[in-house]
């Protein structure tokens, strides 16, 4: 409990945001509570991003949407692997930790830069950076059932249902965050940059004025002769693989339950709870 306590405080909440003991009463089921991710002056400490079923999604399409955007998160803007989640009800969740806190308005920007460039089918709320969140693991209070932080690869298997009928082991939850890393001051801007990149409108192309031949002729009787143009050097991509365990991605849509299994093996973390044992 104490190290399950530890590595919730170290990702994703400010030293004031609730306290040690109600903290574990929230974690055993005791209580529930909404935990602000912000410090006491407003400034964001994590950020929960939630993705549910939108009209025409699918079964899996609100998984599928969060395997785009978490790839995306790590690919294209350079940030370290989230966390997932399920909620207890119908919805996953996203959670990256902030090392330094931002202010509101900065991480609302980020939110929606990253909804304009990779799930514009989500309406955003205004105060999705700083509303207060049910942090896993817990009791959902309207469906009954737990939310918990899940391996990736088997998120899928949560699609129709995203709860726990009973609570996880702490030390999977653990096993869930140790080792993950909160984006550091400069990763958060330069990931804030790229999205504004991504947004700005594209330059318009200076049109060439146009030649005449004459003045053609002219410039190609100047010109030394060409030489012949060299083929272009393409070298031969290597192949890249990887397995369940490694920790540089997060396999989303790869991993096998024994991979996954024989990930929490090597976390000394055995695997009893029911989304290990399959459906």
């Amino acid at each position: 409990m104490e190290k399950l306590i530890a590595e919730l405080t170290r990702l994703y909440l400010a030293p004031e945001a609730v306290t040690r003991e109600a903290l574990a009463q929230h974690v055993l089921g005791q209580t529930t509570l909404a935990i602000k991710l912000t410090t006491a002056d407003g400034l964001v400490r994590a950020l929960a991003i939630t993705f549910r079923k939108a009209f025409g999604d699918g079964e899996t399409g609100h998984w599928e949407r969060l395997c785009k955007v978490a790839n995306a998160l790590q690919a294209d803007l350079g940030v370290p692997t989230p966390a997932v989640s399920i909620d207890g009800a119908s919805a996953y969740r996203l959670w990256l930790s902030l090392e330094t806190p931002v202010p509101a308005d900065q991480a609302q920007d980020f939110l929606a830069l990253l909804r304009q460039s990779y799930f514009p089918e989500y309406e955003l709320a205004p105060d999705a950076a700083t509303a207060p969140v049910y942090l896993p693991p817990c009791l959902n209070p309207r469906s009954g059932k737990w939310a918990a932080f899940i391996h990736p690869g088997m998120g899928a298997s949560f699609a129709e249902e995203s709860g726990l009928e009973v609570a996880p082991p702490l030390a999977a939850q653990l096993g869930f965050l140790e080792g993950l890393d909160s984006i550091a001051d400069e990763q958060f801007r330069e990931a804030l940059r790229r999205l504004e990149r991504r947004q700005a409108p594209a330059p318009a192309t200076p049109s060439a004025e146009p030649v005449s031949s004459a003045a053609a002729d002219a410039l190609a009787a100047e010109l030394p002769p060409q030489a012949p143009a060299a083929a272009p050097v393409t070298p031969q991509a290597k192949p890249r693989t990887r397995s369940a365990s490694s920790t540089d991605g997060l396999l989303l849509k790869d991993a096998s339950l024994e991979d996954i299994v024989r990930h929490l093996h090597e976390k000394n973390i055995e695997p009893t709870f029911r989304f290990l044992q399959g459906r």
